[in-house]
């Protein structure tokens, strides 16, 4: 009878013990496809054609009135305007977006310039979107100007990412 009543206990935490990694391999599972702020080289998805109708949207509503509506951005770019401060850079290919991770250019839309690269005192025309547009709003405009991105561009931001993400 003792014994019977061991290979329950037994059988019951082999169970348990199961279970658990069961839970743990799920949980492993949904965070490497979870769309976070710190998983950076899954914050652009130019796949999801639901996500970049999104994107779209809220690239014309909020950004092209500075970054324009082909992506070109504002002339002479590189260079400060007589208030100091940088015009809109182009998100086409012709531009610099393309050389930065995802998780910078989500921080930099999300918080501003100065407070994502950590610049007391930096003017930029550029304002924080924290409070104007939800994550998955930021994501979905940043999958959008990816997606219009040659292939090569493409595959040079997934090294980008890559190396980032290290």
């Amino acid at each position: 009878m003792a014994r019977k009543g061991a290979d329950v206990v037994s059988k019951w935490w082999g169970l348990l013990a199961l279970g658990a990694l069961a839970v743990g391999v799920i949980a492993v599972v949904v965070a490497m496809n979870w769309p976070a702020e710190t998983r950076s080289n899954r914050l652009r998805r130019p796949e999801d054609a639901q996500l970049l109708v999104l994107g779209q949207k809220v690239y014309a509503a909020q950004c092209a009135a500075c970054h324009g509506p082909r992506l070109e951005g504002q002339p002479n770019w590189r260079e400060r305007g007589a208030d100091g401060r940088l015009p809109a850079p182009p998100h086409d290919a012709s531009g610099h977006t393309w050389h930065h991770p995802d998780e910078e250019l989500f921080r930099i839309t999300k918080h501003g310039v100065a407070k994502a690269a950590n610049l007391k005192n930096y003017e930029s025309a550029m304002p924080a979107y924290e409070d104007r547009l939800s994550d998955e709003e930021i994501v979905a405009v940043l999958s959008w100007i990816k997606s219009t991105w040659p292939p090569e561009i493409r595959a040079r931001v997934d090294r980008i990412n890559a190396e980032a993400s290290r």
